[in-house]
């Protein structure tokens, strides 16, 4: 940990003097429960006067409404940035200080709040990224600070416009640049970086595939360390999801071939093989919903479809309902034949087989609720998997 700056560390008994003298509602017990939740403190490789403190994790409601231009939004904000680098005994006292000031002092002391809340001037979270970035520009950073660089972009990208922010700053150069490195965690928290940036984000998610960054996560997917792939995979997903220029550069990048060896092997991590499934089911759901877009090859191979039906034969119920919702959209599509899932993939027995195992487990009172949950869905299959063998013809949703 770096040392907090000398001009706001100076003004942090004043700030929290003031600020609490603003909020008296707040008891001395309601100051200690804040102050078990620390800030996350920002440290870079850079000077003294470039170490900031910044509010809360990144979904905390004080974090979520700062502005890009710099400085807290409320006092409240402040106040939960001060409390969690202060001493929690000298709180109770300047508490209690506070309660003893008189209208007229606590006017005055707002006041002066309000000054010297300019005065320190605190960054803007597009400053926090610049800084990072800088020091991942630097060839000769030290391996901690890199890492400690890549994570504060990891929780300051979280927000949508803080995503947008980091390709106008060029920052996704830097980041695609950092999926080569030799360290194993460099290149995972760089992929994480992506994938968080490019979630639901269509203006980041072009910037991305333009930058060539897809084939690179994609060859991620295949490390041998688990961590490493799942992070990559994620990235893939969500420069994907939703956007058919990306589907269309995964399925060139064989993204399809990588799936299926997703699937269809029982070694693979089993989070990595939810996530597979749960992709397919999306990219099913996309094409559904996109019914004039041409749909993808690979939903009509056989061998493909196999590997999800395959599925519903884990012992991991999750995997399972993850495989159900993939078969349901499949089984909607326009170029997905009936008599391919009930004779080569075998889906009336699978189906079959899954109803007794449901039952089997109905019988654990613990997981009951949520068996019965998964058999619903296993009803709602069969229920489209017979219309579609009767009609012959896509299932209406």
């Amino acid at each position: 940990m770096g040392r907090i700056p000398a001009s706001i560390g100076t003004g942090i008994g004043i700030i929290l003097l003031l600020i609490m003298g603003m909020d008296m509602a707040r008891t001395s017990a309601e100051l200690e429960n804040t102050s078990s939740s620390a800030g996350l403190f920002w440290s870079t490789a850079k000077e003294e006067g470039d170490l900031v403190h910044k509010a809360g994790p990144a979904d905390d409601s004080t974090a979520a409404s700062e502005d890009l231009d710099g400085g807290f939004s409320s006092l409240d904000g402040m106040l939960q940035w001060a409390i969690g680098h202060s001493d929690t005994a000298k709180l109770k006292e300047t508490a209690q200080d506070v309660q003893r000031l008189s209208p007229s002092e606590l006017k005055q002391r707002q006041l002066e709040l309000k000054e010297l809340v300019e005065k320190l001037k605190m960054p803007s979270d597009a400053q926090l990224m610049q800084i990072a970035l800088d020091d991942l520009n630097n060839s000769s950073l030290s391996l901690e600070d890199r890492h400690r660089a890549l994570q504060e972009l990891l929780i300051l990208v979280e927000p949508i416009d803080n995503a947008n922010d980091l390709c106008k700053l060029g920052g996704l150069v830097a980041i695609i640049r950092e999926l080569n490195h030799p360290d194993t965690d460099v290149r995972k928290i760089s992929a994480w970086i992506l994938g968080k940036a490019s979630q639901n984000n269509p203006f980041v998610q072009k910037q991305v595939l333009e930058l060539g960054a897809l084939a690179t996560l994609t060859k991620m997917v295949k490390s041998s360390s688990a961590d490493e792939a799942i992070k990559a995979f994620y990235a893939v997903s969500a420069l994907i999801r939703g956007n058919v220029a990306g589907q269309e550069l995964f399925y060139a990048e064989a993204g399809d071939k990588m799936l299926q060896d997703i699937l269809s092997n029982p070694g693979v991590d089993i989070r990595l093989r939810r996530k597979g499934v749960f992709l397919v089911a999306d990219l099913a759901e996309c094409q559904l919903e996109n019914i004039d877009q041409p749909e993808m090859p690979f939903f009509s191979n056989h061998f493909f479809l196999k590997s999800v039906v395959d599925l519903t034969a884990s012992t991991d119920l999750d995997l399972q309902e993850k495989a159900l919702v993939a078969i349901k959209n499949l089984l909607q599509l326009r170029t997905t034949e009936a008599l391919v899932f009930k004779d080569f993939c075998g889906l009336g027995d699978a189906l079959e087989r899954m109803k007794q195992q449901l039952e089997d487990l109905m019988l654990d009172e613990y997981h009951r609720d949520y068996v019965m949950d998964v058999e619903g869905l296993r009803k709602e299959v069969e229920l489209i998997f017979q219309a579609k063998l009767g009609k012959g013809v896509r299932v209406p949703t």
